[in-house]
């Protein structure tokens, strides 16, 4: 019976993206009994990449002790967590029945949803969200990712697609963003907005901002401002106990934060922010196959 139990707490957590597909082991407390980090194929079409994943859940699970398979995938699935509605980086992904497709190659039950929110999912789980039941994440990369936790749930609305955090507006006037809206918070906090701006790369100017150059301090002090407003609208609306600031520009936290916390307490009720937190990511890149692990466990738990 033991053995048994031990099999059947074992889940497959995967985060599927433009350049890798990474994979985990996991048992039910959180341990990772192994990861595998696969190239992605180029192109990255639907087929291709369902192709490198049967291959890798071979690897990752060769004497089939696992019972159940989370997937992140970079773009919105439908609520139910069976169809990739669409990923924008990603050619040929406009609802892809993913989760049936690897249950018909596996045998292994399937859910799949946004690679923001596996993350938050796993920083809720292990990381530094573990204490609070109402919090955000915001993911400062290539875009701005985002996700939703509230009353310990992931909030992902009626159809699947809330917490696209990044999307807001910050400026009406500002530059086109791919989702159609003008002046997003991803057009000045995500990496590529900031090569727009400097035409330099994020850990260039976190480099520069380590050895006390002025001009990058400034930068990243005028990055923080425009943060903490995009922030504002989001407490107004959220009111978490935490956000937590991932992706690859959190790296630079420590340079953005103060005028982030700043614009918060000069746009921010108090009684809108008390007790709130903003917390660096601790999972790092080790997130979104936590979080799809969480997510194979809250859908297909036997125990």
């Amino acid at each position: 019976m033991t053995n048994d139990k031990m099999v059947s707490s074992q889940v497959i957590g995967i985060d599927v993206g433009g350049t890798a597909i990474k994979l985990g082991r996991f048992t039910a407390d959180g341990t990772c009994l192994q990861s595998l980090t696969m190239a992605a194929p180029q192109p990255t079409t639907p087929e291709a990449v369902l192709a490198v994943l049967v291959d890798a859940i071979a690897q990752i699970d060769p004497n089939n002790e696992t019972f159940a398979i989370g997937v992140g995938t970079p773009g919105p699935s439908d609520a139910a967590g069976r169809i990739a509605k669409i990923a924008i980086n990603l050619p040929g992904w406009i609802d892809v029945p993913l989760a049936d497709w690897l249950e018909a190659k596996t045998g292994k039950p399937t859910a799949i949803a946004n690679d923001a929110n596996c993350a938050l999912l796993g920083e809720a789980w292990l990381g530094a969200g573990r204490q609070f039941q109402n919090l955000i994440l915001l993911t400062l990369g290539t875009g701005v990712g985002g996700a939703i936790i509230l009353n310990g749930k992931l909030f992902i609305g009626h159809q699947g697609a809330a917490g696209e955090l990044g999307l807001i507006s910050l400026n009406p006037n500002g530059p086109i963003c791919n989702s159609g809206n003008q002046g997003s918070l991803e057009q000045y906090a995500s990496a590529t907005a900031i090569r727009r701006r400097t035409l330099k790369e994020p850990i260039e100017l976190g480099i520069l901002a380590q050895q006390g150059e002025a001009a990058a301090l400034t930068f990243w002090r005028e990055y923080g401002i425009d943060l903490g407003i995009g922030l504002t609208s989001l407490i107004y609306v959220l009111t978490p106990q935490a956000i937590v600031i991932g992706g690859g520009i959190s790296g630079s936290f420590e340079f953005f934060l103060p005028a982030v916390k700043a614009e918060i307490e000069k746009r921010v009720q108090p009684l809108s922010r008390d007790g709130l937190q903003i917390l660096p990511a601790e999972l790092g890149n080790f997130a979104g196959i936590v979080g799809a692990a969480r997510l194979a466990l809250q859908h297909y738990s036997r125990f």
